[in-house]
């Protein structure tokens, strides 16, 4: 029997492709330009916009979400975000609930920028690296000024506008031996949900090693042990005070439910990327000829997430060594992403980053235990208090979208079991 079709309900695009208006050291994204030799800049049509937007509503799911990323997302003006929510309000099925994320280096955001994220209630994810001298040792702008001040203006202009902010932090060689100050800098600037994603590039020189910026697996540990610390110490009556995205996944395989990181599913596959020009591939981080499933003007998105060559891609996950297949923390990392896996210091298709996760598990792990008793004991109690109430009574037993999730996530219940 053939497994059951996969549901679209998360499709990431990129309507500028790899431009961006700044560039940062440690890009990744940067060099997909030789992906699209055509030249000038590189913007999405609203055929493709529309064909996109049309496949992933009409799949009636539930519960959809469109990430925008880059490059540089703005770079496409605000006219051409406020096209796409018409057409997910025009193609949007009855009942479906959606959902819109912006990963922005904030450069562009102005007062009409806030007043329409504000107003589509869309999540922007804000790429800040912490205080200004770590920000700015990488994230320059072409001609290699730095770019804090002007972030750091748009993170005060969008929560003064009320705008849904995350933090987006990348751990570089330099920025993951400051746990403290970064930690310290975005709670003190009014933000409450952390990001932190480990740089991990190749050294152009030699395949077989990381980029010298790259975070070490033992920087990578030291910083999630620490940041868990803080973490943990900011709860208030058992609930954090600050959400740390691998935190919250990790937590979701000690209950044993999806983690909301890709990174830690069983398999790849889940969602598609959609470039400018309508290609369809795999995943951001193997926008390649090699991981190429078609193009949204030729075909259905649905489809090409539940094609062979999707799903060959989502087996690679886990093809795993027999080192990872015996280790106790297995449940928990799943190997790590694939783009982890190099054939350098660790080799024998072990993620590169191994050791750091052993040192956070072996850490945090005692902690997550109690967390998790707690989290079961709570989730029986509520399960039977609806059993025991009347129909009316159950109405009201449910948190409000803008409370706190009842799980503990820390989470608001929209953003998390009410979704």
């Amino acid at each position: 029997m053939e497994p059951p079709r996969k549901q679209l309900e998360s499709v990431l695009i990129k309507p500028a492709g790899p431009d961006c208006n700044i560039a940062c050291k440690y890009c990744f994204y940067l060099e997909k330009e030789k992906l699209f030799p055509t030249g000038g800049a590189h913007r999405m049509s609203t055929d493709v916009l529309e064909a996109t937007v049309r496949q992933v509503m009409v799949g009636k799911a539930p519960n959809v979400s469109f990430g925008w990323q880059g490059g540089e997302p703005t770079l496409m003006g605000v006219d051409f975000f406020k096209k796409a929510f018409e057409l997910e309000e025009r193609f949007g099925q009855s009942g479906q609930v959606v959902g819109n994320g912006l990963q922005t280096n904030g450069l562009l955001i102005d007062d009409e920028w806030c007043n329409f994220l504000r107003e589509a209630k869309f999540l922007v994810g804000l790429s800040i690296d912490g205080p200004k001298e770590i920000h700015d040792h990488y994230r320059v702008t072409r001609g290699q000024k730095p770019t804090w001040t002007r972030v750091n203006d748009a993170l005060k202009r969008m929560l003064d506008a009320e705008v849904e902010v995350n933090a987006l932090t990348v751990l570089n060689d330099l920025s993951a031996e400051h746990p403290d100050e970064i930690y310290d800098f975005l709670k003190g600037s009014g933000l409450t949900y952390f990001q932190f994603i480990p740089c991990i590039e190749r050294d152009p020189a030699d395949p077989t090693r990381v980029a010298p910026f790259s975070v070490s697996p033992e920087q990578y540990g030291a910083f999630l042990c620490r940041i868990f610390d803080r973490w943990h110490e900011d709860f208030i009556d058992g609930i954090p005070s600050t959400v740390v995205r691998w935190f919250d996944s990790v937590f979701a395989t000690y209950v044993g439910v999806p983690p909301p990181e890709c990174t830690l599913l069983t398999e790849c596959g889940s969602y598609v990327v959609v470039e400018h020009n309508g290609d369809v591939f795999s995943c951001d981080f193997y926008v390649e000829d090699d991981w190429k499933l078609g193009n949204v003007m030729a075909g259905d998105l649905r489809d090409l997430l539940n094609s062979q060559q999707q799903t060959r891609f989502g087996h690679v996950k886990a093809e795993l060594p027999d080192a990872c297949r015996e280790c106790r923390w297995l449940r928990h990392c799943r190997g790590g992403c694939p783009r982890e896996r190099l054939s350098g210091p660790n080799g024998n298709g072990v993620s590169y980053f191994c050791e750091g996760y052993k040192m956070f598990f072996a850490h945090a792990d005692e902690r997550y235990r109690q967390l998790a008793q707690s989290w079961v004991r709570q989730q029986g109690e509520q399960a039977c208090t609806v059993s025991r109430s009347s129909a009316g009574a159950q109405s009201t037993a449910k948190a409000g979208r803008n409370d706190p999730c009842p799980c503990g996530s820390g989470h608001k219940y929209k953003r998390c079991c009410g979704r």
